[in-house]
């Protein structure tokens, strides 16, 4: 039974909860359940705001704000059926209320099915009285499937009522990246820093589209604008720096990072810079202890494992550029980059079958490049190991099928094998490439003596 009689000091949400302990069923108005449905999934406890919805109801079986409440929690869990119905009901309670379409859009998007998404959402744009949320959803719906000139009006749309809606910013900026209109993203920054002169975010974002148009000048001017914005800006510092780099400005690219570490963590990537200017500098041991420190501070940096790699390569010290090559496989196992140079080192070592592996799992972590099939099959052929050559040069083929460096190694693999036929039929890709011939001679000398 229902108990009417309750202390007007005690909250809701304890009150709830020791009715919950109890026999007794206490009586709470719509406003009050709402508030306690809210509370629980604030924490994120699904099934005590649930439990509420359904006690709720009982009490309150057609209460607009309890309904679309339990329709909202059940296209959290999936069950969109069941929220359909219940949009159904309440939409023949109160056939003008946009949420039911807004919810009904966000069921059909999590179906995929965009267009009837943006369908509801502008039947809710007619019944709203703040648009904002509206227009939102709508760019992010077109952003879905791929309109982007539509979805870039919305944003905009949501950036003339809210020049600081960073995310609506970020979006807009994407549309006219995947559309290549540079000039309408300039437009629209600068229309935010007219309503926005501090805005750091628009002066960064600016900078990097100057970058990509090669407007070095105007670039270097809107980070600078950023940092006026906020000094503590460490995007802002970090591509000033990368920047002073691109203009062989090392010193100053150096300065710029130093300040990006005192604004924040920039983890490795800040003393990886550092290092690689230091390098450039030829300040040799505080470039090589810079990368380190990167590597340091995070182990799965490989541009740092291949700043390190590069250096004692260019040093003539395969041994040492192998040593941090094998150590950062360590810590980055699946990284192509580091098994191709693993491959390239072996192999300036001899080291032909261990060459032989590290190709191997560069070709199957993604590298198809034609330098890296050509120098595995190059370790296979010192090995004399002809079949298996053979078997990767016709893998290759696939992919380069009219490279004469691909052909002539496998025309000589069926020339080593006694297959006649096949070699010759691969000879005529290459036939009038004296400087393959030559690469290959060492390998297969009788091949062009048979081919003329």
């Amino acid at each position: 039974m229902y108990d009417d009689f309750s202390d007007s000091s005690d909250a809701p949400i304890t009150r709830f909860e020791e009715m919950l302990k109890s026999d007794k069923i206490h009586f709470f108005d719509a406003q009050e359940f709402e508030n306690i449905v809210h509370h629980y999934l604030d924490f994120a406890q699904n099934n005590m705001a649930n439990r509420a919805l359904s006690l709720g109801l009982q009490q309150h079986p057609n209460n607009i704000e309890l309904l679309l409440l339990k329709s909202e929690l059940l296209i959290f869990e999936t069950e969109l059926i069941k929220a359909s119905e219940i949009l159904d009901l309440v939409e023949k309670l109160s056939p003008q209320n946009e949420e039911v379409f807004l919810q009904r859009a966000n069921i059909f998007s999590k179906k995929k099915q965009h267009n009837q998404a943006i369908a509801m959402l502008n039947r809710a744009l007619l019944l709203t009285e703040d648009p904002l949320d509206v227009w939102s959803l709508l760019g992010m719906e077109y952003l879905l499937v791929e309109k982007y000139e539509a979805a870039a009006k919305y944003f905009r749309l949501c950036l003339k009522e809210a020049p600081l809606d960073y995310q609506a910013l970020y979006n807009i900026l994407y549309c006219f990246e995947q559309l290549e209109e540079e000039e309408q993203a300039i437009t629209v920054l600068n229309e935010i820093l007219e309503e926005q002169p501090y805005c750091e975010v628009a002066w960064h974002q600016l900078g990097k589209i100057y970058m990509q148009t090669n407007r070095i000048k105007e670039a270097l001017s809107a980070y600078d604008f950023a940092i006026i914005s906020d000094d503590t800006f460490t995007g802002a510092y970090v591509e000033k720096g990368k920047l002073l780099e691109k203009l062989g400005r090392f010193n100053e690219a150096i300065e710029n990072y130093q300040i990006a570490m005192q604004t924040s963590d920039p983890g490795g990537y800040a003393y990886h810079r550092i290092g690689m200017c230091h390098l450039q500098l030829g300040n040799k041991q505080l470039g090589i202890n810079f990368l380190k420190e990167s590597i340091h501070h995070e182990p799965h940096f490989e541009k740092s494992w291949m700043g390190l790699i590069d250096f004692y390569l260019t040093e003539d010290n395969p041994q040492k550029a192998l040593y941090y090559c094998k150590k950062g496989l360590q810590a980055n196992e699946d990284c192509v980059q580091l098994w191709k140079k693993n491959g390239q080192i072996q192999f300036i070592l001899g080291h032909y079958a261990e060459a032989d592996y590290a190709f191997e799992n560069a070709i199957a972590l993604g590298n198809y490049e034609l330098e890296t099939w050509t120098q595995w099959i190059d370790a296979l052929l010192h090995l004399r190991e002809w079949e298996k050559a053979l078997k990767i040069g016709l893998q290759a083929c696939e992919f380069y099928p009219e490279k004469g460096a691909i052909a002539i190694r496998v025309a000589g693999c069926y020339h080593a094998l006694g297959k006649t036929d096949e070699s010759n039929y691969f000879k005529r890709t290459f036939q009038n490439n004296q400087g393959l011939i030559d690469e290959m001679t060492p390998f297969f000398p009788d091949l062009i003596v048979e081919k003329n």
